[in-house]
């Protein structure tokens, strides 16, 4: 049996202490035809320099300035030569044995474009961690969710989510991508810089006849707000630019406008909450994400028809704040069938 190439590149910007405690386990990953890459964004901190004196096996790219998540990892992406590409946070922890699972379920599902593992907390290791849990979805209005993380709610795992199953978009905390596709669909939008952007991308691969997928029996342990705390308000302002420019990017016109409607109507909601609360800060980022992606939206064309939809088709956030939904297997059936089935042991249905 052939041994794929996997190249696992890790993005990093000053941040040497998550590093110390975080890439001795990614050296330690027993894939044999591995090689693991530092893309450095002009760290100053001597990121580069420890790492060197620590693991020479580990190719350093070093980058001249910080282009932060995306076009770090495209620059990184162009310089490899891999049948896998793993895009890997540098706050993440790893197994010994954690590419095994989502390397041999990839090569017996040729259609698979992307995976992801389960993702725990690195604090509390029985908990899923936000960015991604144990795969995540799209409502029909975008908002993503995942199971075991709705929103800030994380759930404890307890095994509820361990079959791998059809999901809308693998997390770029630890995202394992076919090249073969990349070369078809094109890498990360760079005009995205932080946030959504591997969403958009899974969602670019199912557009073009790929499935996405999460193989629970991997795992990998995160910190979490290594670059940008949850609750920052240049976080929340990426989240809300890039969101509305991934759905202009993937609905057509007047799919797009419908969306966007109930998206306003709903964004500006909370965000006039917040604002009474206090928290304007978080409803100037709000603001500015809506006038950004309105300006930015002239450089990208939509698609002329619907090729894949959201699966989620209810609305995440009136279930999160009217019906206190909290835990994914509290959500309505409301689930494309295609894509709520759970998969056999060789294939994802």
């Amino acid at each position: 049996m052939r041994t794929p190439r996997v190249a696992v590149i890790i993005v990093s910007y000053n941040a040497l202490p998550i590093l110390q405690k975080c890439l001795p386990t990614v050296a330690q990953t027993t894939w044999p035809n591995l090689e693991i890459v530092f893309a450095d964004n002009n760290s100053t901190d001597g990121s580069a320099e420890w790492i060197a004196s620590q693991f020479s096996e580990i190719r350093i790219i070093r980058h001249p300035d910080n282009w932060l998540f995306s076009r770090g990892n495209n620059e990184a992406i162009r310089e490899v030569t891999a049948d896998y590409i793993v895009l890997l946070n540098n706050d993440v922890a790893v197994t010994d044995d954690w590419l095994q699972p989502l390397v041999s379920f990839a090569e017996s599902n040729p259609s698979i474009a992307a995976l992801q593992p389960k993702i725990l907390q690195f604090s509390r290791r029985d908990h899923f961690e936000y960015a991604g849990a144990c795969g995540g979805y799209l409502d029909r209005l975008g908002y993503p969710l995942a199971r075991g993380r709705i929103f800030d709610h994380t759930e404890q795992d307890s095994g509820q989510y361990d079959t791998p199953v059809r999901i809308d978009w693998a997390s770029g905390a630890a995202l394992l991508l076919r090249r073969s596709a990349l070369d078809t669909i094109g890498l990360l939008d760079e005009t995205f810089g932080l946030h959504m952007e591997e969403i958009d991308l899974c969602w670019r691969l199912r557009r073009a006849g790929y499935e996405i997928g999460v193989v629970p029996e991997s795992r990998v342990y995160h910190i979490g707000g290594a670059t940008l705390a949850r609750e920052n308000e240049l976080k929340l302002y990426y989240n809300v630019r890039n969101s509305l420019l991934m759905l202009y990017k993937n609905l057509p016109p007047g799919h797009f406008r419908a969306v966007l409607l109930q998206r306003i109507i709903l964004d500006h909601s909370v965000a006039l909450a917040w604002l009474i609360g206090g928290k304007w800060k978080r409803t100037r980022a709000v603001i500015r994400g809506y006038m950004d992606a309105h300006r930015m939206r002239p450089n990208y064309s939509q698609p002329t028809e619907v090729t894949a939809l959201p699966s989620y088709r209810g609305k995440i956030l009136l279930e999160y704040l009217l019906m206190r939904r909290r835990r994914f297997s509290d959500l309505p059936d409301k689930f494309l069938s295609l894509n709520h089935v759970t998969a056999s042991p060789d294939s994802i249905p």
